[in-house]
């Protein structure tokens, strides 16, 4: 059973917010949480936290910062880039015992892989070792940072050198059912691959958006993430995002159409015919119906294709060589069919 500490008297989340003058700013995309019966589910959804090592981002006032300090964890360390929050949480730092570290700086420069003690690294295979990674996201800093972060799971690097750390998430509810979306359901997109191949999702629960101040139009979503053993598409990082990317491109339309834009106009038809055969899978099969392991044999073909043909794998759809080709070729094609019809009268 969790075992609970109990911190010496403090101001609520309300008194810190007035009494340091905080404001969320609209430009970071801040959104205060203050009811601690929330905080607590929170880090009550990131699972057995005891004797712990926690790294929150972003804790702003700090109510999540409370409710990880209310358990017998081992250390907190908190990641924050808005220096207004600093007395605030100078403040809950001198009350956790020599349990809680600060660091201003912003989360997606900071290097994760020295926060923790080497001696809690496990091996991949093994159980995932007693470090947590919690958050309460600014809405503009979620998505970035979770893509950054999965290429970090995927290689084994930052906070996942030592092991399968798992993720205790906020998103906008509409992002965080995005990630977690099934086989052709109507969120299904590029992130339900990227998170579901290298990690098993969950959504815990759903808060309204009312229980933040200020309330934004969304409701917020708390995801839990932990890294899976053996990713489900064994291919590289870099490999796999660019294929999803394309294929999801046109999430509604035939995945073919998203295949095609992986190649030059000249070898568009072939190579893309040549994906499909190489998948065993229809070219009129929508995006949005296809599974993680559909989506890993697309991107297995097109590593294929890769390995013979140097370069194609910097091939980018949109630069000006390719519109030129592109239109050269339309071209092309035209001046062809006015001959077929000429020749037939």
């Amino acid at each position: 059973m969790a075992s609970a500490t109990h911190l010496p008297p403090l101001p609520g989340i309300r008194d810190i917010i007035r009494l340091y003058r905080l404001r969320a700013k609209k430009q970071l995309a801040q959104n205060f949480l203050m009811d601690m019966n929330l905080t607590r589910k929170i880090v009550k959804t990131a699972g057995n936290i005891d004797k712990g090592h926690v790294c929150e981002v972003g804790p702003g006032p700090g109510g999540i910062t409370r409710a990880i300090l209310e358990k017998d964890i081992e250390r907190l360390v908190v990641v924050e880039k808005d220096e207004r929050f600093l007395p605030g949480l100078e403040l809950l730092k001198s009350a956790s015992s020599g349990r809680m570290d600060i660091i201003l700086n912003d989360i997606l420069q900071q290097d994760m892989a020295g926060l923790f003690p080497t001696e809690l690294a496990k091996p991949w295979k093994d159980k995932p070792p007693n470090i947590h990674i919690i958050g309460n996201l600014p809405f503009n800093v979620s998505t970035p940072l979770i893509i950054r972060w999965l290429e970090q799971i995927a290689n084994q690097k930052g906070a996942w050198s030592y092991g399968r750390t798992p993720l205790t998430l906020t998103f906008q509810k509409e992002v965080a059912e995005r990630m977690v979306a099934g086989i052709a359901e109507d969120q299904r997109s590029r992130l339900s691959i990227m998170c579901q191949y290298l990690c098993k999702v969950k959504l815990n629960f759903v808060i309204p958006g009312q229980a933040f101040v200020p309330a934004p139009d969304v409701d917020v979503g708390v995801v839990h993430f932990v890294p899976l053993i053996k990713p489900r598409i064994n291919l590289p990082y870099k490999l796999v995002e660019r294929v999803v990317a394309s294929v999801f491109h046109f999430r509604r339309k035939f995945s073919k159409k998203g295949v095609e834009i992986l190649f030059p106009p000249n070898t568009r038809a072939e190579l893309t015919n040549e994906v499909f055969e190489k998948a065993d899978l229809s070219p009129k099969i929508r995006a949005y119906q296809l599974s993680v392991e559909e989506v890993g044999r697309i991107a297995s073909a097109y590593q294929t294709i890769c390995d013979r043909t140097p370069g194609l794998d910097d091939y980018d759809y949109r630069s000006r060589e390719s519109l030129r080709e592109l239109k050269e070729l339309r071209a092309k094609r035209q001046e062809m069919a006015l001959i077929m019809m000429g020749s037939s009268d």
